[in-house]
């Protein structure tokens, strides 16, 4: 296993992160209502995967063990300092959520931060969500295409909304020179003077 060994400069871009993340995900609040009154049950599904975000970005730059889960805590912590409406509920729902992220990295033993990775990390939070919402809040009242057709949709969405959108939102970073001291700039710059 790979150690953590954060450095302090990782602990403060996790915390920016985690923050900045956490305002955007009040912002998904809105979108999710939105989409709930479009789509009904399977409009949270639709865009669940916003809330993975904070974890596939943050790994994807630092890239080290625990940072994943790391960010989804202070994501969430930051909701709640920000008034989420959902209350102190989301540190269990980030804790679900930044498990099924850094499973995947742990998988690969925090060595593969590929866009299928990324992917396949947006999609575990999805695994791990869905299964503490089919818990939590009864979806076990659905029928069993309903919710065939809401986990589906929301592995898609951990796909796209965090798997994809974190690695963009990582590179958009890296293109600044802000990150030439992380793994993600520095795989950036060796790209850059490769013939």
């Amino acid at each position: 296993m790979k150690k953590a060994n954060w450095s302090l400069k990782d602990i403060m871009v996790l915390c920016v992160l985690g923050v900045a993340f956490g305002a955007l995900y009040i912002g998904g609040v809105s979108l999710w209502a939105v989409a709930n009154a479009v789509f009904g049950p399977v409009g949270l599904d639709m865009v669940y995967g916003i809330w993975f975000t904070a974890s596939i970005t943050a790994a994807y730059i630092i890239r080290k063990p625990g940072i994943a889960f790391g960010a989804e805590m202070l994501a969430a912590l930051s909701e709640i300092l920000l008034g989420t409406p959902a209350g102190v509920s989301v540190i269990l729902g980030g804790a679900i959520q930044g498990i099924g992220c850094e499973a995947i990295f742990a998988a690969s033993g925090w060595k593969k931060y590929s866009t299928p990775v990324l992917i396949l990390a947006g999609m575990g939070a999805s695994v791990t969500s869905f299964a503490y919402n089919y818990i939590a809040y009864g979806y076990s009242k659905f029928a069993l295409m309903m919710l065939a057709g809401m986990l589906s949709i929301r592995l898609i969405s951990g796909a796209i909304l965090a798997g994809v959108l974190g690695k963009v939102i990582g590179d958009g970073l890296a293109a600044t020179g802000a990150l030439s001291s992380f793994p993600l700039g520095r795989e950036r710059a060796v790209k850059s003077v490769q013939p």
